[in-house]
């Protein structure tokens, strides 16, 4: 099982976070060396700044159609692209799960093609966030097999916004019909060590957490 910091995204997302939460958030994950930190799109430029002389290089990853999902296509594309032109390294985009439960089909392979085709342009790692807990089992056979075919880097559980957190079911049952094609984030909930060592142990290879400090440092 890989050291908790190297796998942690660590995480600030409110709606009322400011450039000096930012800069703290960017200060904490250099001082821990996790893997990234997560911030709104409004503030990339900005964590990109604080982390510029940053020798562990820690990445910077932000949400796309947050936490709602169902933003026309072609906004997601357009908030993708100036996302890596603001300097993200990643970013984490919400499934249309309006559009699953209406069950059109069509559009979601188009919408999660096009998620995959923008960041694939900008050389960036892609992640669809699926709200795991409010798709059937169906549901998510079908969204995971449509996220392989067009080429998503990663599955995420959740957006930790609407009250759900990350399961050890929610992260097994990805891990095993993505079958090694796209890997695996958790996020939802996470507070404590001994919840992120059992996601990690049930097949996630990321943590989204604003907890990280608290987690490894006990």
């Amino acid at each position: 099982m890989p050291e908790l910091t190297e796998v942690i995204e660590h995480t600030l997302l409110k709606p009322d976070s400011t450039p000096d939460d930012i800069r703290r958030l960017c200060e904490e994950a250099t001082k821990h060396g996790f893997f990234g930190v997560c911030v709104p799109p409004y503030y990339v430029r900005d964590a990109k700044r604080f982390l510029d002389s940053d020798e562990a290089r820690v990445r910077v990853c932000t949400v796309i159609s947050f936490p709602m999902g169902y933003s026309a296509t072609m906004a997601k594309s357009e908030e993708i692209k100036r996302a890596f032109d603001d300097g993200a390294d990643e970013i984490d985009a919400v499934l249309n799960i309006a559009a699953v439960k209406s069950q059109h089909w069509n559009y979601v392979e188009r919408d999660v093609d096009a998620i995959a085709t923008a960041t694939r342009l900008r050389s960036g790692t892609s992640k669809l966030i699926l709200e795991c807990a409010l798709l059937t089992d169906e549901e998510i056979r079908q969204v995971v097999e449509i996220a392989c075919k067009a080429g998503i880097h990663f599955l995420k559980t959740g957006t930790g916004f609407l009250g759900y957190s990350a399961t050890e079911v929610m992260v097994h049952q990805l891990k095993q019909l993505a079958n090694g094609q796209l890997k695996i984030k958790a996020a939802g909930g996470i507070r404590t060590r001994a919840q992120a060592e059992a996601l990690l142990r049930a097949g996630a290879e990321r943590l989204g957490t604003s907890a990280s400090v608290e987690i490894v440092t006990g």
